[in-house]
């Protein structure tokens, strides 16, 4: 790559960081929650349109989805799960294509006196940028955007087809990424700015998301020995389940990837309701499960011995013997993803040029990592033959209270994700 294209890229994107930073917040203040993603998707709508880009914007059909590889089912209702992709096409065509992705939902900000201050009310504060959202991922999304003004503001285009999306579920199911590939988005690479500290993610984990349904029988407090308390028949099952995911965890189990983490997966009690009346045994209860797997790690294997040892323990239970839980599975279905197994030639060209653009915009050599969560690039790297590289910026306290985004570190990644794009898709006069 020219250094004198390399230098005007980096100094278009830092004279419009300011613009990025007042976009980036106006972002965050939308609280885009499954469901309530809407506003937020208009808001990119108006951007992509702005800036000329090919809009497509559409409802997500579960219908035309739920028969492919990577689908996860669905307890609630569709009619706002709305995906906005802005296309930029190349008039040559002589470079690789591209696909810019990003996730606009976020998770629910939970009790807001925890915050120290409004997560919908975004501040910048000692060059961080605080909010619900701010740091996954919609700094994510920013850089992305901007990474793509900074070629314009050179007088550039991508010499391939760059297509910019911005979808939802993909903290509870990731179907709006395949949503994307149903419609037809295929491309040579994808990057995807998840907020791990601009480092290569090369594994990521699998997740399973489950129910387990309960039902006691129902009497007078006074009188709780003739009762069966649902609640209480919980306990058991847990503590089987946190046995198995210790065995999963064992070395014997891992992947090598993760060989050297002792407790990779992680098994989450996330929710538990149960009960009618205080003073009635409860008669019922429900708990949400999350756990995750390894990549390479069957689903349907792990599915079955999660029911084997739930079932395995109730039936240890003098009541659950005679009636055995109900276990239900929704939201993520998801395959862990290793990046580091793509021996292809087009993921080590594609790992090579964010490897250069990365040293060009930080000087560092970019460090590689196997992270305990999951993102979209699954959808890509497992069920598209596409290299999905997921290098983003510093966030802290993602999900959780007062998360906040580094400033610096988003620069960094758009001057990055510019001079990657430049690299990768090569360029054309506008």
């Amino acid at each position: 790559m020219q250094s004198d294209l390399q230098s005007r890229l980096f100094d278009a994107v830092d004279a419009a960081f300011d613009q990025q930073v007042a976009f980036l917040s106006d972002l965050t203040a939308f609280p885009s929650t499954r469901g309530q993603e809407q506003a937020a998707q208009d808001f990119m709508a108006r951007a992509l349109t702005t800036r000329g880009y090919e809009l497509d914007r559409w409802q997500i059909d579960v219908a035309e989805i739920q028969h492919l590889p990577g689908f996860s089912p669905v307890l609630g209702p569709y009619e706002d799960a709305v995906n906005v992709v802005g296309t930029r096409r190349s008039k040559t065509k002589t470079g690789r294509s591209l696909i810019l992705n990003g996730h606009i939902d976020v998770v629910p900000e939970g009790p807001l006196d925890m915050w120290d201050s409004p997560p919908y009310e975004p501040r910048v504060e000692g060059g961080w940028l605080y909010g619900r959202g701010g740091g996954d991922m919609k700094a994510g999304l920013a850089s992305n955007l901007f990474a793509m003004d900074a070629l314009a503001a050179c007088g550039l285009a991508p010499a391939a087809d760059v297509f910019y999306q911005s979808v939802v579920e993909e903290e509870c199911t990731g179907n709006g990424a395949l949503a994307c590939l149903a419609r037809g988005y295929t491309a040579d690479a994808a990057l995807i700015p998840e907020p791990f500290s601009e480092k290569l993610v090369t594994a990521q984990l699998g997740v399973l998301w489950f129910q387990v349904h309960l039902k006691g029988r129902p009497t007078h407090v006074a009188y709780a020995g003739s009762g069966a308390n649902a609640i209480e028949a919980a306990i058991p099952l847990i503590k089987a389940l946190h046995e198995m995911e210790h065995r999963w965890n064992a070395a014997e189990n891992r992947p090598d990837d993760y060989a050297h983490m002792e407790h990779a997966l992680n098994l989450n009690v996330a929710k538990i309701k149960g009960g009618d009346w205080t003073s009635s045994v409860p008669a019922w209860a429900v708990f949400d499960v999350r756990m995750a797997i390894f990549p390479g790690q069957s689903i349907e294997a792990a599915k079955t011995e999660i029911e084997e040892v739930i079932l395995d323990a109730a039936r240890e239970n003098d009541f659950l013997r005679n009636s055995l839980p109900e276990i239900v599975y929704h939201g993520f279905e998801a395959e862990g993803y290793a990046l580091s197994q793509d021996s292809s030639e087009r993921a080590r060209s594609a790992i090579d040029a964010l490897g250069d653009a990365h040293q060009a915009a930080t000087g560092a050599d970019l460090k590689k990592a196997a992270i305990t969560a999951t993102t979209d690039a699954r959808f890509f790297g497992l069920y598209a033959d596409t290299p999905a590289l997921v290098y983003g910026p510093r966030a802290e306290a993602i999900h959780g209270f007062n998360e906040r985004v580094e400033l610096e570190s988003m620069r960094r990644v758009t001057k990055a994700t510019a001079s990657f794009i430049a690299r990768w898709c090569g360029t054309e006069e506008i």
